[in-house]
């Protein structure tokens, strides 16, 4: 779900971790519909939450301020959105992904319901993109979308267009999760559209990413479940590590990443929970991720931190529970320890709610922990860790290093300063209370938190706009760094769609999450979240 392999994003490039899928076959196989399902998370309609209030008033307008970032980056003939756009909104990349195209759809929805444009607009938009999404170049078994196109004429991008160099086209099973995620919004927000965008979204087969026997190979994961590869080329890139396959039976080979999406907190599990939905990935495999890596001596000594757990049975199939310690809390690590893997899926479906004894505990861990490494553990004064633009220039990974299961993942400062706890019995600690440096914080990060600390959200984001200046004229800028106060003025689509539903969920009462996770889709997926029980504690 982000840039290239040139701006090396969690979503399409990084080859760590993440997630598989699976669901019942009765469960509205391939398409959606039957009406809003559950939603309201914890933070929402709460006091003070009415749309008068002063807080609010302060997020529509900095929806109305991000919305028209958005405006500026999208070619009107196409409807597609650039990957990104300069500071002063005159410049727009030459590329676009799947992820851009599906969070520009959502942010069209949720501008239409918070009244920044008006229904008529809304729909030529929708209908626009749509269109151009029915041309683009696909491929032809499993229905999925490359990773990049052109914004202006919706070319499959095979040169890159800053400098020329190869690129290779690839299908990434996050991309395209989070335009099928877009495709529900879509259909299900706007009735006129619903046939349009549900034959989009019923042509994308995820089970041509699902690799059946994948845990066979995954220590400590039950050998008989599954797990998504990161994705596919159809033709041999001719370098780096492929896997030659055909998971579905179609005949025809593809050529795979030598990675698995095996971690659960990771942003690659919105294409876990769309497969299910759709019937083609198997419900009992969303149990085939690890929460942490398995406490196996010193097999996986190279972890962050040891983890503690215990091994709970889901209806046959075995787990182990694991979390890792901060700040006194209990908490299932992401990979790199950045907010979005945590929290981006959480805009679309109501996981707090479903899994009151998972992610209802270990959302509000991660925020939490977030906020304490950013004011107390490395006294930034500002808090909001995950990938982001470089204020140096490109673009970086950015996390809380202690909260990540790499040892040496993503950190929060421009000097990469790595925290080393060691591992007992293993590996000797190295940097356990580091100095950090120049802090990097990302507006998105901040309102990925709203549902679970809205004031401290708002106070951040406050702090990052008025006393460090890292806004203009299409909202908040991608990132800044704290103690030197530069600012990365630039506007990413991706992250300025996080920001778009994130204010849209909060002011709407969770509308999104209702846009998406219908009927139909709560029926397939509740029940495996609801069953979930993580050793995640608040402290």
């Amino acid at each position: 779900m982000r840039r290239s392999t040139r701006l090396l994003t969690p979503l399409a490039a990084i080859a760590a971790l993440g997630i598989a899928i699976a669901v019942p076959a009765a469960a509205n196989a391939g398409g959606y519909g039957g009406g809003p399902g559950g939603s309201g998370g914890p933070g929402h309609g709460g006091p003070g939450g009415g749309h008068g209030s002063a807080d609010d008033q302060t997020l529509l307008q900095y929806a109305k301020d991000t919305w028209r970032s958005m405006d500026a980056m999208t070619v009107k003939a196409t409807g597609l959105p650039a990957d990104n756009i300069t500071g002063d909104l005159t410049k727009a990349s030459a590329e676009t992904s799947p992820t851009n195209i599906g969070g520009y759809l959502w942010s069209t929805v949720a501008a239409r319901d918070l009244g920044i444009i008006d229904r008529d607009d809304a729909r030529a938009r929708l209908a626009a993109t749509l269109k151009t999404l029915g041309t683009l170049e696909r491929h032809q078994g499993s229905g999925m979308f490359y990773n990049w196109y052109s914004p202006s004429t919706g070319a499959k991008l095979t040169s890159w267009p800053e400098d020329g160099s190869t690129v290779h086209p690839f299908l990434s099973t996050v991309d395209n999760g989070w335009l099928a995620a877009a495709l529900r919004v879509v259909g299900n927000a706007d009735p006129s559209l619903k046939k349009q965008a549900g034959a989009l979204y019923s042509s994308m087969d995820f089970s041509w990413f699902h690799d059946k026997a994948a845990a066979a190979s995954k220590p400590g994961i039950d050998p008989a479940l599954g797990l998504n590869r990161g994705g596919f080329w159809d033709a041999p890139p001719g370098d780096g590590c492929t896997v030659p396959g055909d998971y579905t039976g179609s005949g025809t080979t593809v050529y795979y990443t030598c990675h698995w999406y095996d971690t659960t907190v990771s942003e690659a599990r919105i294409a876990t929970y769309v497969g299910i939905a759709n019937g083609q990935i198997p419900a009992k495999d969303y149990y085939g991720t690890y929460r942490t890596m398995p406490d196996q001596g010193c097999d996986f000594g190279w972890q962050e931190q040891k983890p503690t757990g215990v091994t709970r049975d889901y209806n046959g199939t075995k787990v182990y529970e694991g979390t890792y310690s901060y700040d006194g809390m209990q908490l299932v690590p992401a990979w790199g320890g950045s907010m979005f893997e945590a929290l981006m899926p959480d805009l679309f479906v109501p996981e707090a709610q479903w899994g009151p004894r998972s992610w209802g505990v270990n959302h509000p861990a991660t925020v939490k922990a977030q906020i304490h490494h950013g004011l107390d553990e490395a006294g930034y004064g500002y808090w909001g860790f995950s990938p982001a633009s470089d204020p140096a220039g490109g673009y970086r990974e950015y996390g809380v290093d202690a909260i990540g299961m790499q040892s040496d993942g993503y950190t929060s400062d421009e000097e990469r300063t790595d925290v080393d706890l060691g591992y007992e019995g293993c590996r000797d600690a190295t940097n356990p209370t580091p100095a950090f440096g120049d802090g990097v914080v990302t507006p998105h990060a901040a309102f990925l938190a709203l549902p679970y600390d809205k004031k401290a959200a708002l106070t951040n984001l406050d702090g990052i706009k008025n006393t460090l200046g890292a806004y203009g004229p299409g909202g908040f800028y991608d990132a800044v760094a704290v103690k030197s106060d530069r600012v990365a003025e630039r506007y990413l689509s991706l992250d300025q769609s996080m920001i778009m539903a994130a204010i849209f969920n909060e002011l709407g009462h969770d509308k999104l999450k209702s846009y998406f996770a219908d009927r139909a889709f709560e029926k397939a997926v509740r029940p495996v979240v609801a069953a979930q029980v993580f050793g995640s504690k608040l402290g």
